[in-house]
């Protein structure tokens, strides 16, 4: 047990479900690291605004103060704001993560093919749960363990078409708030540039964005460096 460890947010992208997070999750409580991971998908069906719905969310996990909150993937700007907005964090650590772009709607940043593609999916204002939007073949290459993809595959839940829509609000001071950046994959090489930009510590494996799955072990490591230079 470490005596005094810091506690840990882990947030999970809006996009799929809290399990992102849980292996990574038991390993660092085994270590003494104390680590909540909040649940957003009740914002789903609860409606707009849905940043708002999930910052509130997050917010509830500062009460305990010195925590680190930490997010993956489409949580980033999620994260960002909330270190921004509570004096009861410490800092927060993106994870192969988008940095927020206030204003900026999710589907008007995403590549136009795969826009187009979720059009064609859409059905009463609701999308199929993310591994759908995959082509055949690539999730199972990322995923090769049928029962972790299983386990990923049943906690993602659908999503509605307003959430993709919603501008990112605008005004939280999130560019003072202590930050740090973990690249697991090239595709999150820009995020990482503009991390250190602000002034970041920043730390690159070569790995994939799923890691979080197939090998916490190799996630845990370098995040625990990360949240050690937010809080000494």
């Amino acid at each position: 047990m470490v005596v005094g460890a810091t506690p840990l947010a882990l947030v999970h992208s809006p996009l799929v479900g809290p399990g992102t997070w849980h292996r990574a999750a038991e390993l660092l409580e085994q270590q003494g690291w104390p680590c909540t991971v909040p649940d957003l998908t009740p914002s789903l069906r609860a409606g707009p605004p849905f940043a708002a719905r999930q910052l509130a969310r997050v917010l509830e996990c500062a009460g305990e103060r010195g925590a680190v909150v930490v997010g993956h993937s489409g949580a980033g700007p999620l994260v960002a704001r909330a270190a921004g907005a509570s004096d009861g964090f410490a800092g927060c650590v993106l994870v192969d993560a988008m940095l927020p772009s206030p204003g900026a709607r999710w589907r008007a940043t995403a590549p136009r093919d795969l826009d187009e593609r979720l059009g064609e999916l859409a059905h009463d204002g609701w999308l199929p749960p993310w591994p759908q939007w995959w082509e055949p073949g690539e999730l199972e290459a990322l995923l090769v363990d049928p029962a972790v993809r299983a386990a990923f595959v049943a906690d993602c839940p659908p999503l509605p078409v307003a959430m993709l829509d919603e501008p990112q609000p605008a005004g939280v001071r999130w560019r003072e708030a202590r930050g740090a950046y973990l690249q697991l994959s090239e595709g999150y090489g820009d995020e990482a540039a503009a991390a250190r930009d602000l002034g970041w510590p920043v730390l690159e494996r070569s790995g994939h964005h799923l890691w979080l799955l197939t090998d916490p072990e190799r996630v845990v490591d370098p995040l625990l460096e990360l949240v050690a230079a937010l809080v000494r």
